[in-house]
């Protein structure tokens, strides 16, 4: 492991070398902060007392924040401890009470004593013709005004930990900070007008102004842009390791790739096109390949995936193929195999359910050659399993997978090439932070043959009418998805649950209506969609389980319960269960009312558009990162001081900055490659510096 250089030393120590942290605030500090003077130096305030509105008590405000120059006036201590203790303090202008419950009185007398004058602050209350301020926030003398913060900063809490600690912990941490190397370029300095580094953090828990904690303030941005910078260097030098640790050049004539177009159903689209020679010319070259193929729905990401497959087997080399979920998994070897089959190759499915004999079979054949293309889910990953000469490696709904489990993935067979394939289209910024170290292609057309889908939103209210009209979609002979938020009736929140919606159709449709959910086992969720795949059901009411992957052509209508309670990205995953084959299809999204602004924009742009990217784009703008596609789900790195709502603008900057940085400086030995590293150590980037010496 690389070493830390020992100027960042101050930053990594322990909270318990500042004053007045103990074991018992360590502990309140690590669930609120963390346990390193780093920690609480890049926890962004959550909030700003403004102690600057000094008036005098005829001018105090009700529910104001104030500070008061007084005199104390006469003590009225209670008669039991269970009153009050009160204490009648006076300016030029009135006078006002301050009230403390609960209070030992010769602490009072003590700080507050008859006659003396103090500076007092905290919130003002009115009660009638009385001004009160009950407990104030500070009680000084004035000759220490400047123990008085003009802006108080205030920070997450937890149990056991107060403002005041919180805050005179991180306090003490901004005389930790070392004088460290400018690390970004001069003259963008410049130009963007932020300060130094030290200097902004130090504005940000200590500002001048409230403008400066703001999430777009100079210095706060500044900070973002040091964060992103750290991972989106980190991204590039994972691309440049990759690309570096040469990979084989794979040659082929092209001749299985024919055969498989001839034996294809249909013509690909341009954009398939485009996508099968970039990922062919990346297979050809002795770069090892990192590329991200991105599918709108329905836009065959499965029939390039098979393509690429036959390139390398006529290159002498085994694709693995990983998919996120054994229905998925069982899906794909049957599709590709279809596609496969003219070209003459061996597909093989392995999950979790292979057991005994037939296992074993298929892990000989692997290891000895026999099959040229494999599809399963993480378990293709386990040491148990061995390749004769892996060369492409694929993994499908790359958002559960992260840059580590990339790079775990490639280190079984002999540098193979990675391809990454979702079927989410993902608004830039995402693709951006999550995806930096692959290059990108993207299938934005639908096959030829495919219609619109008709889109339409309706109140629940209109239920009766939808249930009798699937009853004519079934009749003409074609199925329907019935989609709902929960699996089964909650007393708490009045959603329509799957299980109460299929007793209704049950009831309306009979034995022909099934239901699918993430409670039932993997064996019982394939038996049910295989049965609505086969015709055999005519109504599938399931939860979002079937988002990725059910492929039935002979679905024309999906119905959406709550659709406001959905992400826009979900629900076009969702649309496109629907439209699979050349008869025409409908959505309909029932919503519960009344709609807010937001809800009612969100719903439009499904009913206007169809284009995955436009999609992914408006929901990220409405809804914001963090719910983007399930928070933790989105594959979005952890920020502690960006904030990608409010500064995702600084991410393509910060890409580009990245790229170039490790193409002029790939081993980061110049004077700002040196204060770089300093970077990628600060913000824990450091298995990037790994990366450079491994290459």
């Amino acid at each position: 492991m690389a070493m830390r250089p020992d100027v960042l030393f101050p930053f990594f120590a322990d909270v318990t070398t500042l004053n007045g942290v103990g074991n018992r605030v360590r502990e309140a500090l690590s669930r609120a902060m963390g346990t390193r003077i780093k920690d609480l130096l890049f926890t962004p305030p959550s909030n700003l007392i403004d102690r600057s509105y000094r008036p005098y008590i005829a001018g105090a405000r009700q529910g104001e924040v104030c500070t008061f120059t007084v005199t104390v006036g006469t003590h009225n201590p209670p008669k039991s401890r269970r009153h009050p203790y009160k204490i009648r303090v006076y300016d030029s202008t009135g006078d006002m009470t301050l009230v403390f419950f609960q209070a030992r009185a010769d602490y009072l007398k003590r700080v507050l004593p008859e006659e003396s004058v103090r500076l007092i602050s905290g919130k003002v209350e009115f009660f009638g013709p009385n001004i009160q301020m009950t407990h104030p926030d500070y009680v000084l003398d004035p000759r220490k005004n400047e123990d008085l913060p003009l802006y108080e900063t205030q920070y997450p809490l937890t149990q056991g930990l107060s403002q005041k600690v919180a805050r005179k912990a991180v306090m003490q941490t901004l005389s930790k900070i070392p004088k460290l190397d400018e690390w970004l370029d001069p003259a963008f300095l410049e130009r963007q007008d932020w300060p130094g580094f030290e200097t902004a953090l130090r504005r940000m828990h200590s500002p001048e102004h409230p403008v400066d904690v703001k999430a777009d303030a100079p210095a706060r941005t500044r900070l973002a842009y040091d964060e992103i910078l750290a991972k989106q260097l980190t991204l590039a030098l994972v691309r440049e390791s990759s690309r570096r640790r040469s990979g084989k050049a794979l040659e082929a004539e092209g001749t299985y790739v024919e055969d498989v177009l001839k034996g294809a159903p249909f013509s690909p689209t341009g954009a398939q096109s485009r996508a099968i020679a970039e990922i062919i010319a990346d297979l050809k070259s002795s770069f090892r390949m990192s590329r991200l193929l991105q599918g709108d729905v329905g836009a065959g990401k499965t029939f390039v995936a098979a393509q690429v497959a036959a390139f390398a087997a006529e290159a002498g080399v085994q694709t693995a193929l990983m998919a996120p979920t054994e229905i998925l998994a069982r899906q794909h070897a049957q599709t590709i195999s279809a596609f496969l089959e003219p070209a003459g190759l061996t597909v093989e499915a392995l999950t979790g359910r292979d057991k005994g004999k037939p296992r074993e079979a298929l892990l000989n054949g692997l290891r000895e050659g026999y099959i040229d293309v494999i599809i399963g889910t993480h378990a293709l990953f386990q040491d148990t399993v061995e390749f004769n000469n892996l060369g492409l490696v694929i993994i499908d709904e790359q958002h559960r997978f992260g840059v580590h489990d990339r790079l775990k993935l490639t280190q079984k067979g002999q540098k193979p090439d990675l391809l990454v394939m979702t079927a989410t289209p993902i608004p830039r910024t995402l693709a951006l932070s999550s995806y930096g170290d692959l290059d990108i292609s993207k299938l934005d057309e639908k096959p030829a043959g495919r219609l619109p889908i008709e889109t339409r939103i309706l109140p629940l209210q209109r239920l009766d009418d939808v249930i009798d009209g699937i009853g004519r979609t079934i009749a003409e002979g074609n199925q329907v998805y019935w989609v709902c938020p929960l699996v089964e009736d909650s007393e708490l929140i009045d959603l329509s649950s799957a299980e109460e919606r299929f007793r209704v159709l049950q009831a309306h449709y009979g034995s022909k209506v099934g239901l699918v959910h993430g409670r039932l086992s993997p064996q019982e969720k394939d038996n049910i969609t295989e049965q609505f795949k086969r015709g055999e059901l005519d109504v599938l009411v399931a939860t979002t389980v079937i988002e990725v992957g059910v492929d039935a052509p002979n679905a024309t209508v999906i119905v959406i319960e709550h659709a406001e309670r959905f992400g826009l990205a979900q629900l076009h995953q969702l649309r496109g269960r629907v439209g699979r084959s050349d008869k025409p299809s409908s959505c309909l999204l029932l919503y519960k009312g009344p709609l807010s602004v937001n809800g009612k924009a969100r719903l439009e742009i499904m009913r206007q558009s169809e284009d995955g990217f436009l999609i992914a784009e408006k929901d990220w703008e409405l809804r914001g990162s963090g719910d983007l596609l399930g928070s933790r789900q989105s594959g979005m790195p952890n920020f502690s001081l960006a904030d990608m709502d409010k500064h995702k603008s600084l991410l393509e900057t910060a890409h580009q900055d990245a790229r170039l940085i490790v193409q002029t400086d790939p081993g980061l030995k110049t004077e700002r490659g040196q204060a770089l590293r300093n970077l990628l150590y600060l913000f824990e980037q450091d298995w990037g510096i790994e990366l450079m010496k491994v290459g």
